[in-house]
């Protein structure tokens, strides 16, 4: 397992983050704790949750993927361990996280945080992350930028105020943002030097081999803000590991949750997926591992989130890390891509 500096902050995080939102709903306290203690074995010392999880949420139980984590957190070396969480954006339909009336604003960033520190059972988030961000901006497979769905929201002046105070009392180290466009890194980026804030030093958006929309021009806005890209969805929803390939494995999330995920009922899915598929196979190695080593190998992203509800699934996406894709795969992936560019968004 490699580390790397995450953006501009001393955070060394593996090139493997732990994605976590899962726990609570598909996998039990027992299978949680089992997972985590297995990724900490193999070097991972980085671990994404938000407030929000598990995934798809279910009002009963707001929350407890971070108490899942905290029990197991208990009984680990706290600082031996980069804790990455996050404060959800405006959302009405989530209406059992302070009844739906979240902003980014001080009232609510400070209860997000003390819960999720109250859960975590920690006195600091290593990497306080806005799930979303307050303004409008099309997300989640919406279309195009729409100005007329502009809404009202929090100056991100104000929401850095909030987020430097937490800093100074010592609740959390460093600051990212997720889900976001360019305009929005090089904006934060910007106020945060000009009225001497706290800079975000990391940006959660999707890249997988499906998706590669990042590279076209946020890569460039990170880059010259010192942005981390900690990569989520690298199997495109497990469509990139082509188990969905010949029919819908019973308990898999497309099966058990396929209706709130249409963005990836497109027409070109399959066959692009059957293609990455054949091409893992002619060397050797599984569809997910060459997923996984792609979004690796980009040099814009610090560390790729792999999320997996069985120890053999975890085992195959950690043990990509030992893949080096040489310039003729690569090739052989742009090939691809050019047939099918960016199948799911």
């Amino acid at each position: 397992m490699k580390y790397k500096k995450l953006g501009d902050s001393n955070l060394l995080v593996s090139e493997i983050c732990l994605g976590t939102m899962t726990y609570g709903h598909q996998n039990t306290r027992e299978e949680a704790q089992q997972l985590l203690d297995y990724a900490v074995s193999q070097g991972v010392n980085f671990i994404d949750t938000s407030e929000t999880y598990p995934f798809p949420n279910k009002a009963e139980i707001p929350g407890i993927t971070e108490e899942y984590i905290g029990q197991w957190l208990m009984n680990q070396q706290r600082d031996q361990l980069i804790i990455a969480t996050k404060v959800a954006g405006v959302s009405p339909q989530l209406t059992w996280i302070r009844k739906g009336q979240n902003r980014i604003d001080r009232a609510n960033v400070t209860e997000a945080l003390e819960s999720s520190l109250k859960r975590l059972q920690t006195d600091y988030i290593d990497l306080y992350q806005i799930h979303w961000p307050d303004r409008y901006v099309p997300l989640f497979g919406d279309p195009d930028y729409d100005p007329k769905r502009e809404r009202d929201t929090v100056p991100i002046a104000e929401q850095l105020e909030v987020f430097a105070n937490l800093i100074q009392a010592g609740k959390i180290r460093y600051l990212g943002v997720s889900n976001e466009t360019a305009w929005g890194v090089c904006e934060f980026c910007h106020v945060a030097q000009q009225l001497n804030l706290p800079k975000i030093v990391s940006i959660q958006n999707a890249f997988s081999l499906f998706n590669r929309i990042f590279h076209i021009n946020i890569a460039e806005a990170c880059r010259f803000n010192h942005v981390g890209l900690l990569a989520y969805n690298p199997l495109a929803f497990g469509f990139l590991t082509g188990k969905y390939l010949s029919e819908i494995p019973k308990n898999s999330r497309l099966d058990l949750f396929g209706g709130m995920y249409s963005r990836y009922d497109q027409a070109n899915i399959n066959a692009a997926a059957q293609c990455y598929a054949d091409l893992a196979h002619q060397h050797g190695i599984t569809p997910a591992q060459l997923a996984l080593a792609y979004v690796r190998s980009r040099w814009f992203v610090t560390s790729t989130i792999v999320g997996a509800t069985k120890i053999e699934q975890l085992q195959e996406n950690l043990s990509s890390v030992t893949i080096e894709l040489d310039e003729t795969m690569l090739t052989e992936i742009d090939r691809i891509h050019r047939r099918y560019p960016n199948p799911t968004p």
